[in-house]
């Protein structure tokens, strides 16, 4: 009989994950970005990451490639609060859920990670460590950069590790919780991934036309009195509702990106971009 694409194929559950295991998966985690790429961004990375824990727990090499399969998905947060995420999601891999579940956590937690991120450390340690930093090396104190350097990163180290075993322990007692409203989890994932889509699509994609329709003396201006009075952003949509519909039919993102550049550049050239 084939195997259920969303479960794993052994479902025996043994605790086989120690805080050493977890410490390990801790230190690989400053690697999340060396294979940042844009098609997945941090997923080999992530990957990488969790690598050790992953062999740990399937012993059944076809759990193994499924599990690994489904993270080198896309994958981005930010990198000093992944190890959150790890743990949450090594505790549900130790406990055999079912793949969609997992992937709904991921899904779930990156984006807002990623914000909180940013603000915690770009916006908030960072210039506290920097200006105590500055401040002493202007009085002409060689210390300076050596108390920047401590003050970011004791408060860095101390997260990425502590989160990774707190993250692992919540995972443990999430996952009762977890098995009764795995429904809930998918579903509301995948409305969460909709509506990031939706806004980078209105945020980030740039797409308009110059293009003038003259009839007689009178002249329209197709981008801004004709397709956005119909619906803003619509080319941005339509753009990528075409590259969405290519994935599907089984082009490559690297392929998809290389066709949108020479689109850019002969539809600049030609006076319709």
């Amino acid at each position: 009989m084939a195997s259920n694409v969303n479960t794993y194929e052994d479902l025996s559950k043994e605790k086989v994950i120690t805080k050493s295991d977890l410490n390990k998966m801790a230190w690989r985690s400053l690697f999340l970005q060396a294979s940042f790429n844009y098609e997945r961004m941090q997923s080999a990375g992530w990957l990488y990451s969790i690598a050790p824990g992953l062999k740990k727990i399937h012993k059944n090499k076809k759990d193994l490639s499924k599990s690994m399969k489904m993270h080198l998905e896309f994958f981005n947060t930010h990198p000093f609060l992944v190890t959150f995420i790890m743990g949450i999601v090594i505790a549900m891999e130790e406990a055999k859920e079912k793949v969609d579940s997992i992937r709904g956590i991921k899904v779930a937690t990156m984006g807002p990670l990623g914000g909180i991120g940013d603000a915690l450390f770009w916006l908030t340690l960072l210039p506290i460590a920097a200006g105590i930093g500055a401040a002493l090396a202007i009085e002409g104190n060689v210390a300076g950069p050596i108390i920047f350097l401590l003050v970011f990163n004791v408060v860095h180290f101390g997260l990425r590790f502590a989160l990774m075993h707190y993250g692992y322990k919540t995972g443990v007692g999430a996952i009762k919780k977890l098995k009764e409203s795995t429904k809930h989890v998918s579903h509301g994932a995948s409305i969460i991934g909709i509506l990031v889509v939706g806004a980078l699509i209105a945020s980030y994609i740039r797409l308009s036309t110059p293009l003038v329709l003259k009839a007689g003396q009178a002249s329209v201006a197709l981008q801004a009195d004709v397709l956005d009075k119909v619906m803003p952003n619509m080319l941005p949509l339509g753009y990528t509702l075409l590259m969405y519909y290519f994935i599907k039919k089984g082009l490559s993102p690297v392929k998809l990106i290389g066709i949108t550049v020479i689109f850019g550049i002969v539809g600049k050239y030609i006076g319709i971009l």
